[in-house]
Order: structure tokens, then sequence, then C-alpha cells
């Protein structure tokens, strides 16, 4: 097989059930000039008839699916050919179970499919779903390796953080609290944030994460992850005490921000633009947690495409935080945790399986000085 030229476009091969959903995501996918569509198909076998013809560099996969159900139909792909899978759900399957044992079975995200008659959903989802596939071909399953730049779909300037809040006043010191870890995700996060999350005590230090997720995703996500967890995880609510023990995840389309309340914390949960062209912002957390915790709060960018949290990972490093990117082998994706590095945001770089020895390491350190 010729490999793609680095100009070629990416192939996608949509597959679901419903003619108008094959139709509308042809629509989307075809709308991005380094996209195209290479078939549709209305089941997992007819898929499987195009594959021997030709392999898609993406496939973007329905769960519903006549025959072979797509789950079954996904395990089948990994097992058999691997190659990247992005999953575009209904809103019935949409943060259920079934998009989670997507997530373990190998698809590298699992996208809301949109409604074609929401203007808003529709537009948003063109820039998710657009933005997942070109990511797909980024990660370890891909077979593009360089960079690529995404095309900005949504409307007017990349923001930054400031558009929430302002920055830090670099050297202003920060009085001593108690330790907070701020974690940010995109692509693969899901699973990283598992794996992290299940090594980690139930008296760990209080922990704040962005997701890349849309709305109605990430009540169900920190349901899960709070049934394998011992640390209690819930979606973040505004003025939610982060304490010890607990784990807050940014509402879908919401920022999360932190605000000291004597030696500890609460969750601010704002509206506002997307920023660093996201919603909830790992900037914008990263931003709050050098303006209000200084060196009490430790970042940790994972995995993920494009740059959100590189800019602000800098500003808590310049405020004294301890800073850890993800390591290139263990990312699904290697773009967020390149950025921070790149930028001089990120003192080190660490596998996902050092993480918790290291939230634990620092929490441990911040108590000793609180007591020396």
């Amino acid at each position: 097989m010729v490999p793609p030229r680095k100009t070629d476009p990416i192939k996608v091969l949509i597959v679901d059930d419903s003619t108008s959903a094959r139709t509308m995501l042809r629509r989307i996918v075809e709308g991005d000039p380094g996209l195209c569509v290479m078939g549709a198909a209305g089941d997992a076998f007819a898929a499987v008839r195009l594959m021997k013809v030709e392999l898609p560099d993406v496939i973007l996969l329905d769960l519903e699916l006549p025959g072979m159900d797509g789950i079954t139909f996904l395990k089948r792909i990994m097992e058999q050919r691997p190659m990247p899978v992005v999953v575009c759900s209904s809103h019935t399957e949409f943060g259920s179970e079934k998009s989670f044992e997507a997530l373990e079975a190998g698809a590298v995200e699992v996208i809301l499919k949109p409604s074609p008659r929401d203007e808003a959903s529709l537009q948003d989802a063109t820039m998710r779903i657009c933005d997942a596939v070109h990511a797909a071909t980024q990660s370890r399953l891909g077979r593009r390796p360089q960079r690529v730049v995404v095309q900005d779909k949504v409307p007017g300037p990349k923001l930054t953080a400031t558009e929430i809040l302002p920055p830090p006043i670099i050297g202003r010191a920060v009085p001593r609290t108690e330790p907070i870890i701020c974690i940010g995700a995109s692509t693969g996060g899901t699973e990283a944030l598992r794996v992290i999350l299940e090594m980690l005590p139930a008296d760990a230090p209080a922990i704040a994460v962005v997701q890349h997720m849309p709305s109605g995703f990430t009540a169900a996500f920190a349901k899960r992850l709070n049934s394998l967890c011992a640390m209690a995880i819930t979606e973040a609510v505004d003025g939610a005490v982060l304490g010890q023990g607990k784990v807050v995840i940014a509402e879908g389309d919401h920022h999360l921000l932190l605000r000291r309340i004597g030696t500890g914390y609460r969750a601010n949960v704002v509206g506002g633009p997307n920023v660093s062209r996201h919603r909830p912002s790992v900037d914008v957390l990263f931003r709050s947690a050098a303006v209000q915790a200084g060196s009490n709060a430790m970042g940790i960018i994972l995995t993920g495409m494009g740059d959100d949290g590189a800019s602000c990972m800098a500003e808590m490093r310049a405020m004294g935080s301890p800073t850890i990117a993800q390591d290139e082998a263990s990312c699904v994706v290697y773009g967020m945790p390149r950025e921070a590095v790149e930028r001089g945001g990120a003192v080190q770089t660490l596998p996902l399986e050092r993480m918790a020895a290291a939230i634990m390491g620092f929490a441990r350190r911040q108590q000793m000085g609180a007591t020396g």
C-alpha cells in the first residue's frame, strides 16, 4: 500500500444505518478541505466490503447498526486490522455505558451526533467531528505522524484565557493553602484519567479536571469514574468545596476555575466564549490556578490534539507550580503535551503510570512545608 502524501486529504469511511445521518456526516466531512469521504456504509458488512477495496484513514462509526452492532464491529477492527475509529453517537447512546465501552474497546473519541434541525448544535458538532478525525490520524493507530494544523471553524479570532480572567502578577506571593491538582486532557483523556485516578488513594489531594467534552457527557463520565476509584468524583457545580479526597470534572460547555477560600478552594463554574477553541478550556483552569493557588497547585496536561493549556501552564510554572506533561509514548495524541513542553510550561514529562506517585509526592512535600 502506498502511504498517503502529506498533502493528501484524510480518507474517512462513514458507517451509519441512517441515510439522513450519512448525508449529514458526508456534508460535514467534505466541508473540511483536509478531509474526504472515501465511502459510506449502512452496516458493518457493507463497510467491510468497502475496506477490501480501499482502507480508510479514519472510520466514523455509529453504535446502533443492523446485523452486527457497532461495538462488536469496533472490537473486530481492533483485533484484525487496528485503525483510528471515531464513534459518532446518538443522544440515547451518548454518555451511556456503550460510549465508555467503545472507548475501552479502542475508539479514539466518542462524539455526539448532531441534529440537522439545530443550527447551533450542528455548528458545534461540525468543529468537534472534524477535530476528532484530524486528531485520530495523529493517534497511535493513525498512519500520519506529522503534525497537522486544524482549520479553526469557530467564527472570529481564537480567544485566550484573558477573556475570562486577567493573568497572574508574576512574583506576587500566594498564601500557603492545601495542595490542589489541576489536570487538562482532550482526545484519549477519558482513559488516561481513569488510569491515574484509579491509582490514587481516598485521601489524595483535591483535583480539578478539564476534559474536553460536550454537555451531557461529563456527568456520566464523573459517575463512572466515581464507581471505579477511591476518591469521590463528581461533575463540578458552582461553589463546590474542593477538599482532600475529592475530584471535580468540569461540566461540558462551561469553564471551571478555582476560587481560594481561606486555606482551601471552591469550584467556580462560569459561561463565556470558547477559549483556545474550547469550553471548558484547560487554559482557563490553569490561569485560575496560577492566580489563586500559585505554588500550592500542580498542573498536569494529558493526551490531546491542539494547544489548549500550554500557554497557561507556563504561567503556573512561572508562579512556582510543579508542572507535568504526559510523555509521548503513553499519549493517544501527543499534541497538547508537546505544546506545553515546547513552550516551556512543563517542567517534566512522565508516563501515565507514574502520575499518581508524582501527585502524592507533591502532596507530601506541601504538608512537610506547612509543618516545617
